[in-house]
């Protein structure tokens, strides 16, 4: 899409990119999580033998793929506040789809992993000794620390980063045209986000421990936040589309210049070993870069050439939010029962790949008809109008309708959701 006369607007419409980026990333998730089960780097649960042929695809994917997950986040979140009749409405519909999954996944889903890691560190007691006595607790307990998100942190970060940029709006301090302006002159779109946050990440590298946490991961923050705060402007300032476009092949450029940065330090410090001080500030900064440049590099290829419906765009849309939820427990318990049956990698990789798919699938499904589970799993109370999955007739692709062409708030063609707005 061009902007007329110097004006894009897209403002208020959605972006079927965006929606196929979003459904594409977290199926990337779900395959990098079994990829960790493989890999030469400690996880919740590893095979008695890794894979160091794993490490530069999988050091390759590490530097962009959360970066790229909170910009569209941002983004969406952004279109839905933009539809909400008021900001307290947006922040207490964001609070229902946000953290009620999360309090389901913390009492439902955590427990069953974090009590596989206790027993494969000698804990005695059976599953539901465990979650009755146990498992509320705080503080460290047979090697491990309670309470933990597991992998419903990227959860508790998009709820505040929500809140944070709801406040922002509601303020009046949202990034507006001025500094949208000043990104757009050469290549400051694609150079100074990276040099901003280069800086605070090296700033923080020696001062701040690298550990996840909402008021501990600061050097997580420093990345996770701006591109969310990217995602959240754009979708109200549709000209940084130009920008996007304009510099998405030097994103692409730099993404792969950094990427060589990562692997060869990754290749030559691996496990444990840690690299000398310069070594790391430079692959620090180089996961900032290729964080920052392939975001802007896959926002210009959905903008380019993913810009269209399908029959399977809502379906796969509403699914990704519980397949998130389920995916992680899904991967440790299949792991823990079939990583001893002596099977060889390719086969272990087709039982996780299919197993897991096949408890997501039925996750969803059942959350999906069951109406009081919806809302638990991350599914709206009721299916949006016209349903989801395939429909009869005009079965392929639709492109996106010509800019001007369609009302900025069509209730069928709203804009991507975030996780589990469907």
């Amino acid at each position: 899409m061009e902007a007329i006369a110097g004006i894009d607007n897209r403002a208020g419409q959605r972006h079927y990119g965006l929606d196929w980026l979003r459904i594409a990333a977290f199926a990337l998730l779900i395959l990098y999580h079994i990829g960790m089960v493989f890999a030469p780097w400690s996880w919740v649960i590893d095979t008695q033998r890794s894979y160091p042929a794993l490490i530069p695809p999988m050091a390759l994917l590490t530097p962009w793929r959360l970066a790229l997950l909170f910009a569209v986040s941002g983004y969406a979140s952004r279109m839905l506040l933009l539809r909400s009749a008021s900001a307290r409405g947006f922040v207490r519909s964001r609070n229902l789809r946000l953290l009620v999954p999360l309090a389901f996944g913390m009492v439902v889903l955590v427990p069953i992993e974090m009590w596989i890691q206790i027993v494969d560190h000698g804990y005695p007691g059976s599953y539901w000794r465990f979650w009755t006595r146990d498992y509320w607790r705080a503080g460290m307990f047979w090697g491990e620390s309670f309470p933990s998100w597991e992998h419903l942190w990227f959860v508790v970060y998009l709820w505040a980063y929500t809140m944070i940029a709801a406040a922002l709006v509601a303020s009046g301090r949202m990034p507006g045209g001025g500094a949208v302006g000043w990104l757009l002159q050469g290549r400051r779109l694609l150079w100074a986000p990276i040099a901003a946050m280069g800086a605070v990440r090296l700033a923080l590298l020696f001062t701040v421990p690298e550990q996840q946490g909402l008021f501990s991961d600061w050097p997580g923050h420093a990345t996770y936040f701006p591109s969310f705060l990217f995602g959240f402007t754009l979708a109200a300032q549709p000209q940084l589309w130009a920008g996007v476009d304009r510099l998405g092949k030097p994103a692409l450029a730099i993404a792969g210049l950094a990427g060589i940065v990562v692997v060869a330090t990754e290749l030559r410090y691996q496990g444990e070993t840690v690299p000398p001080h310069l070594v790391m500030m430079a692959d620090r900064f180089a996961r900032v870069a290729m964080g920052w440049a392939m975001t802007l590099a896959l926002f210009h290829l959905a903008d380019r050439h993913w810009n269209r419906d399908h029959r399977w765009r809502r379906t796969l849309g509403e699914a990704v939010f519980p397949f998130y939820l389920v995916h992680h427990v899904a991967i440790v318990v299949i792991a823990w029962e079939t990583l001893g049956w002596g099977l060889g990698p390719w086969a272990e990789f087709a039982i996780l790949l299919g197993g897991t798919a096949a408890v997501c699938m039925v996750f969803y499904l059942v959350g999906r008809r069951v109406r009081w589970l919806r809302p638990l799993v991350g599914l709206a109370n009721s299916s949006p109008a016209g349903g989801g999955g395939p429909r009869s007739g005009g079965g392929g692709f639709r492109r996106a309708m010509p800019l001007g062409a369609r009302p900025l708030h069509h209730a069928s063609h709203g804009p991507p959701p975030p996780a589990g707005e469907e």
